[in-house]
């Protein structure tokens, strides 16, 4: 004979297991997103070992790496042309401000700024200690906060118009936005 009573208290108690089952397991997602979003967010960290020389002075971090999700913006060289013209000043240190302002006018097509550039390549003609001097103190007014890319220079005879004397091209990160 079936008891009706064990039949509807056992329903009861399977109805209560199953809320409670629901409702854990909401909980534990709700853990899951919490966790998840903090593993989304996307910073860069820099890496200067204390076994080496410290390279802020001079400009540049000796790693990056980016944090999170997200996509890598390359960047072509820019070089110190000014305008829609490319005019290219015979200033060195004029030619490296436009070099890094078309950099930076590159990067804010992407909403990115010069602290999500993790890598940069400098091509710097008849390089010399003065346009090294140059170069880094253009870099420590762009890059306020000391924070800088992984950097390489790389001294060339020429670059691909005549009265070039730098190039820069670089590696973002461009964060997934939620």
């Amino acid at each position: 004979m079936i008891h009706f009573k064990n039949i509807l208290y056992q329903g009861k108690y399977l109805l209560i297991s199953s809320i409670s089952i629901v409702l854990f397991a909401s909980c534990l997602q709700t853990e899951n997103d919490k966790t998840n979003n903090q593993k989304n967010m996307t910073s860069i960290a820099y890496k200067n070992p204390e076994t080496l020389f410290d390279p802020t002075p001079f400009a540049f971090s000796h790693a990056t790496n980016s944090l999170g999700n997200g996509n890598y913006v390359f960047i072509s060289g820019q070089s110190g042309g000014e305008d829609l013209h490319h005019n290219l000043s015979k200033d060195f240190r004029q030619q490296v401000q436009f070099a890094l302002r078309n950099l930076e006018t590159v990067l804010k097509e992407y909403d990115l700024k010069p602290d999500d550039v993790l890598k940069i390549t400098v091509l710097i003609v008849d390089n010399n200690q003065e346009r090294l001097k140059i170069w880094t103190e253009e870099m420590h007014k762009v890059w306020k906060n000391n924070k800088f890319p992984a950097s390489t220079l790389i001294p060339v005879p020429g670059l691909a118009l005549d009265g070039m004397m730098i190039e820069v091209d670089a590696i973002a990160f461009m964060p997934h936005k939620e």
